[in-house]
Formats: C-alpha cells, structure tokens, sequence
C-alpha cells in the first residue's frame, strides 16, 4: 500500500476541499438501482461480484481513494480493498471482513471464498484481524429493498472515503436490478464524479 500526499497548495481542488471541509461541511448520498440481471442469469454469488464490481470502479478514480492518514496528511491511496458486512442470525450482529482486491475476478472470488471460510463465523465487530487504511466500507441489508437511504454522521467529519450499502435484490419487468446508496464527502467528490462512477458500475455488468 502506498499512500501518496497531496500538496494542498497546487490541489486543483483546493477551493472545493477547503469549502466543504471547512465553510460548508457537507457530505451527501445517491441512491441508484443497478440493472444486475446478466450476474444473475449467470449464477454469479452476489456479494462478490458486487464487491468486485465496487472496488474495481473505486480503484479506477483517485478521488475515491483520496483520504487523510493517521497523521492528518492529506493524499491518495495506490489501491482501496473492500470492508464489507456479514451478519450472524444467532446473536443478530455483524462483524466486518476485508478482502484484498484483484483486477481478475476469480482470483479476487477465492480470495473473498478464502476469507469467509476462515472469519465468517466469528462473532467479532472486526472478524478479520489488521484491517488496512486503505479499505472501504460496504453493507448489505438483503432483507428490504429501498429508495433512498442516508447515514447521518458528525458535522464536519473528516472521513472522506466512499461508503456504500446495498439491499435486496428484486425483479421488474423481465430484469432484475439491486439498489444501491453511495456516500461521499462533497470537499472530494462532485455530483459529476458520482454520475461517472454509476455509469462504469452499469457498464460493469452489461459486459
């Protein structure tokens, strides 16, 4: 993992970080739903592909992988692994894994297959042991679809990496589609690059 950091000074989005970081602190969500008829109809497992389809996407625009380090530095990721959900019916909580992404999606399957396999079932918040800073957070609530949904953080937060969450798949004439809610921070991401990344996600599963 290398973190390379910004010099805020010569930043072409200077003026944009320091508004909403410091004037205007704002973060905002999109909520999509995502035609993923093609993954099903070819038996794919869903929370890989999908994670795979996330990070793929994450990884191919630094302001995704734009975050501050324990240091307070500002400056980007060389690369950005998914942190995702899995839930326990037992005691009803979930704990958090984390998977090392690979371009090639077999190999990002076993490693993702590997990794429930070994922590799918410890009941700890973090059942994965040494989580990386260069992850990013990803949910699944299977259990309902939905429209809109928002996490309320702290004003003036300073986390600026995406946060996504996913709900339960459904059919609709003939297609089967999968919402999805990204969160981002506005001092680092725009409208624009959001749009963008949306339309590389559809472009992934249209292939």
């Amino acid at each position: 993992m290398k973190f390379r950091k910004i010099s805020l000074q010569d930043w072409k989005r200077r003026e944009q970080f320091e508004h909403y970081c410091s004037t205007v602190p704002c973060t905002y969500s999109m909520t999509v739903k995502l035609d993923i008829t093609n993954a099903v109809n070819a038996r794919q497992k869903l929370y890989p592909t999908m994670l795979h389809a996330l990070s793929r996407t994450v990884n191919s625009h630094e302001e995704f992988r734009t975050a501050i380090d324990a240091d307070g530095a500002l400056g980007v990721f060389d690369v950005m692994y998914p942190c995702y959900t899995v839930f326990h019916k037992e005691t009803e909580t979930f704990s958090n894994i984390w998977t090392r992404f690979d371009e090639d999606y077999n190999q990002f399957l076993a490693a993702y297959l590997d990794d429930i396999a070994k922590y799918g079932d410890v009941a700890k918040m973090n059942a994965k042991p040494n989580a990386p800073a260069n992850t990013f957070p990803v949910s699944m609530i299977p259990w309902e679809s939905f429209d809109g949904f928002n996490l309320n953080l702290q004003k003036g937060y300073d986390y600026l990496i995406p946060i996504f969450t996913l709900g339960k798949y459904y059919q609709e004439n003939g297609c089967t589609y999968i919402p999805l809610a990204i969160q981002v921070h506005h001092a680092v991401c725009d409208g624009f690059h959001v749009c963008r990344f949306i339309s590389e996600l559809r472009e992934y599963f249209q292939g």
